[in-house]
């Protein structure tokens, strides 16, 4: 049996090295158009900052080794110009001319290719993408001749990590995103915590703005923005986002979706004898249903052992599961991680559901070093299924995100949350994790006892409330809503006539710092009589929210009920 497959690192090596493992008698050939077949493809921007100083290092495997140890014919600078299914042929063109290839089993897996929007200039020499070892080693060449100005256009993790890894190089940085903000999946409430350590590097952040032209210079490039605003560079990274390569296969009548491979549960296409994996195919989001590309490592490695055991052992194959796009990225001392659905996502779905926003401690506040993490979780609000998460934070971040992605995996409900046994030592965590919590608290939120409201009804609820601040006098001073009463949780109780007074018949809405003690407050409250509800995240999650026109709100003066 012949297996032929195109395209290599993630997907397309992990397929080859399976069937190889399967079957001793196959003969398996892996095409790439590219120099190296397998190679570390997220390693890229460290080599970049100089943490993985040769680029050796990201060469995983080279054709001479997977030939040693899997017995796989490897030929590098192979491009597919063509495919016949019919014939079961491919044509492929080489240094040496075009040739047909014959195959009985054809695996695609040819990833994706940067997106180059329709901006002038950016076929200037300084501007670069991050998708090869060549690219890194070409912006490596380009400090080392004395670049000391950048521009990264697209802030997503591919960006956030070049322009991380310039900074470490002291380049002056420049950011440029089209969204709102940086990280667009994430959160914004969130994303503002990573936006103040890019500028805590010394990166300017330029978000809501796109480039409109990239303008070449003898000495250095000018990258013009649409606010009419330049930015000098010496070197340009584009990483705006990618897009399936699939039209030689498209042309050639394979099935495709937005440009995206049509594949069924075990990756078969709409041909016969032909599957694909990876980046350039099209994938059923886990929570929202929602048919799209997956653009990450894991699920094109753990899809393309899958669809080999599909091509060799049909009858006992799992199927590939859906995609719940677990992500992480280090930006400077933070981390930042999501998995699940987003509340645009979400939106979008006509899914009704709770947002929960908690700031617990990595691990228990007595101990020496133990750093906050800021943690958004997103439920059902009929069935409490668990449908999203996101946390950034200095420390824990990732081991939080990977629990919450597995019962993500495993279906489970927010308040299944509770009951997970995770580790615990004062070094590690806490008798009740930031898991444990928060299933805890949206679990309050499912039965009625936690009631909460949120930073995006700030103007209603300080038009129609009466805002209760129950943090201590000198949090108060440091900066509260215009209007909000003081009461600190510990004087609540017998202070309680004054609340009322002050609410004169309106609702209560009551805030903290991190929503712990407006809990208990709202406890207080809604047992005496009142209409109460606490704010998500309290004062930690409303400054994040609001970034710098949370200075402009939030003042120091005594209100007129100040306790």
């Amino acid at each position: 049996m012949r297996i032929v497959i195109v395209g290599g690192v993630g997907g397309g090596m992990s397929a080859a090295a399976r069937a190889r493992r399967l079957d001793e008698s196959a003969e398996i050939i892996v095409l790439d158009r590219g120099e190296h077949v397998s190679f570390a493809g997220c390693g890229l921007p460290y080599h970049v900052g100089g943490e993985i100083p040769a680029a050796d290092s990201l060469l995983v495997q080279t054709p001479e080794s997977l030939r040693a140890a899997l017995n796989l014919d490897v030929r590098t600078r192979h491009d597919i110009v063509g495919l016949d299914a019919a014939s079961r042929t491919l044509t492929v063109r080489t240094a040496a001319g075009t040739e047909t290839l014959r195959y009985d089993a054809l695996i695609l897996s040819p990833g994706a290719q940067a997106v180059r929007p329709p901006v002038p200039g950016l076929d200037s020499p300084r501007v670069r993408t991050l998708r090869t070892v060549a690219d890194a080693t070409a912006l490596r060449e380009r400090i080392t001749a004395g670049a000391r100005r950048a521009v990264v256009l697209g802030a997503g993790f591919i960006g956030l990590e070049a322009a991380e890894a310039l900074a470490q190089q002291g380049l002056d940085v420049t950011v440029v995103e089209l969204a709102d903000h940086v990280l667009p999946p994430l959160e914004p409430e969130l994303a503002s915590l990573v936006t103040d350590e890019l500028r805590r590097l010394g990166v300017a952040v330029r978000s809501g703005v796109a480039a409109t032209e990239v303008l070449p210079g003898a000495a250095h490039d000018v990258v013009v923005l649409a606010d009419g605003t330049r930015a000098d560079a010496d070197l340009v990274v584009l990483s705006v986002g990618v897009r399936p390569d699939t039209e030689v296969f498209a042309r050639a009548g394979v099935e495709t979706e937005r440009g995206a491979i049509v594949v069924d549960e075990h990756g078969r296409t709409n041909l016969p004898d032909v599957w694909a994996v990876g980046d350039a195919t099209v994938s059923t989001d886990a929570v929202t249903g929602v048919r799209r590309p997956v653009a990450l490592a894991g699920p094109a490695n753990r899809a393309g052992r899958l669809v080999a055991d599909h091509v060799l052992r049909p009858a006992s194959a799992r199927p590939i599961p859906a995609a719940v796009g677990t992500a992480v990225v280090r930006v400077g001392e933070l981390t930042a991680a999501t998995t699940g659905a987003n509340r645009a996502a979400l939106a979008a779905a006509g899914t009704a559901f709770h947002t929960l926003h908690l700031h617990p401690s990595h691990h228990v506040g007595w101990f020496p070093g133990s750093e906050q993490i800021h943690l958004v979780v997103h439920f059902g609000a009929d069935d409490g299924r668990l449908l999203g998460a996101q946390a950034v934070g200095r420390a824990g971040v990732d081991k939080r995100i990977d629990v919450l992605a597995t019962a993500l995996r495993a279906g489970l409900h927010v308040e299944d949350l509770i009951d997970l046994d995770l580790a615990y030592a004062p070094p590690y965590g806490a008798a009740k994790d930031p898991v444990n919590l928060a299933g805890m608290a949206a679990s309050n939120v499912l039965d009625g006892t936690l009631r909460t409201w949120h930073v995006a009804e700030l103007d209603a609820v300080t038009a129609e409330a009466l805002v209760l601040d129950v943090r201590s006098r000198a949090e108060f001073a440091t900066g509260h809503l215009p209007g909000s009463l003081n009461v600190p949780h510990t004087e609540l109780r017998e202070r309680l006539d004054e609340v009322r007074e002050a609410a004169a018949g309106r609702p209560v809405r009551a805030l903290c710092g991190s929503g712990v003690r407006s809990h208990i407050a709202h406890r207080v409250l809604v047992q005496a009589g009142l209409d109460s509800a606490s704010l998500s995240g309290g004062m930690l999650t409303l400054r994040a929210a609001l970034g710098p026109a949370a200075d402009e709100l939030l003042t120091t003066h005594e209100p007129a009920f100040a306790g």
